[in-house]
């Protein structure tokens, strides 16, 4: 995967967190934008709508690292915005995750969102083993405070980009949840990016 790579997902993310947290609705109609050939490996970068949360979660910690025995992960994390495009900006460094800063911190109600590229032109990148876990598997986030919180995976899945899973990854909870999300499957050199998504899906435990 290419350093600083963006790609988009074909698919809507409907941002139904905003009705669990806030009562307001995703907007109608929303879509997803193609953009231009991503480099070798890109992590796909689904566009998504601005939303805030009606309360206040001052007492979760920023998330600042992620660990993952299981899959030989331990890195820092880079929190994510979006770009221009509307897009999820993903990890600049192929060794580094990164935390959609603007969905939930690990903790709060709702899915908390953490990409990874799987490899580069250097070879493996941070989340290349991910796709190996088994279900009660370990992930750790630690704070900036200092704190951990652990959660255990509950499945794994590998999609097509075509056919991303919305309602799955970002479906409102009124638990603390956690994804995982990198590439996988096989490489189109035409397009320049992995045909799936590998999705891990984990809860607190």
């Amino acid at each position: 995967m290419g350093v600083g790579a963006r790609a988009t997902l074909v698919a809507v993310l409907v941002t139904l967190l905003v009705s669990a947290l806030s009562g307001s609705a995703a907007p109608a109609g929303s879509g997803h934008r193609a953009g231009p050939p991503a480099p070798p490996g890109a992590l796909a970068s689904p566009e998504v709508a601005s939303y805030r949360s009606a309360r206040d979660y001052a007492s979760v910690p920023v998330p600042v690292r992620v660990r993952v025995p299981a899959a030989g992960v331990d890195s820092a994390l880079q929190p994510l915005g979006r770009n221009p495009d509307g897009t999820i900006a993903v990890p600049d460094n192929p060794d580094v995750a990164g935390w959609f800063s603007e969905g939930p911190r690990p903790g709060q109600p709702g899915p908390s969102v953490i990409l990874g590229h799987v490899d580069s032109t250097k070879g493996p990148a941070v989340f290349f083993n991910v796709s190996r876990l088994s279900p009660g598997a370990e992930i750790w986030v630690d704070g900036a405070d200092g704190s951990s919180r652990a959660f255990r995976v509950t499945g794994v899945t590998r999609v097509a980009k075509t056919e991303f899973p919305t309602d799955l990854v970002y479906l409102p909870t009124l638990q603390p949840t956690l994804r995982l999300v990198t590439c996988g499957g096989t490489f189109d050199r035409t397009a320049g990016s992995y045909r799936d998504n590998v999705i891990v899906f984990a809860d607190p435990a």
